[in-house]
């Protein structure tokens, strides 16, 4: 008999409608960019994801848009390198998903919505971020460990 999946519950979150009102003035807070040390502290939007770590095999991430007013989205993908970057389209202020090994994604939701998405996940380090551009290099993304 198969066991249940690991249950990661995600929240997407912002300080509201001025959240994104730095981008572009402060470093960018993709993971591994130059700015990201200055994320806990500085970051306007994240992505929190509790618990961090999970056993692998089928992980279901039941995510929460805790905006009141913007709209966002959680994909996720591996972590290739624990030094490199994320592809990063600075145009279009998206990461490149499909260079960055999008393995699923619970798509746009509304403030106050919430969705599912269930994957099969190998041990290693995983990130989950928001697309939505400029949302990325405003901080939103977190790691979750699989063992």
């Amino acid at each position: 008999m198969a066991a249940d999946p690991a249950t990661v519950q995600v929240s997407l979150w912002d300080k509201g409608d001025n959240a994104m009102d730095d981008l572009g003035q402060l470093p960018p807070m993709g993971f591994n960019m130059a700015g990201a040390g200055e994320r806990v502290s500085k970051a306007t939007m994240g992505v929190t994801a509790t618990p961090a770590v999970v056993p692998a095999g089928k992980v279901t991430f039941e995510v929460k848009n805790d905006s009141k007013g913007t709209v966002h989205e959680m994909i996720v993908a591996p972590v290739k390198s624990a030094t490199e970057e994320l592809p990063y389209n600075k145009d279009e202020m998206r990461v490149d998903e499909e260079k960055a090994g999008h393995l699923g994604e619970v798509s746009e939701l509304d403030p106050g919505q919430s969705g599912s998405l269930t994957v099969t996940l190998k041990p290693g380090e995983y990130i989950l971020y928001c697309n939505i551009p400029g949302h990325y290099v405003m901080g939103m993304w977190t790691l979750v460990r699989v063992e």
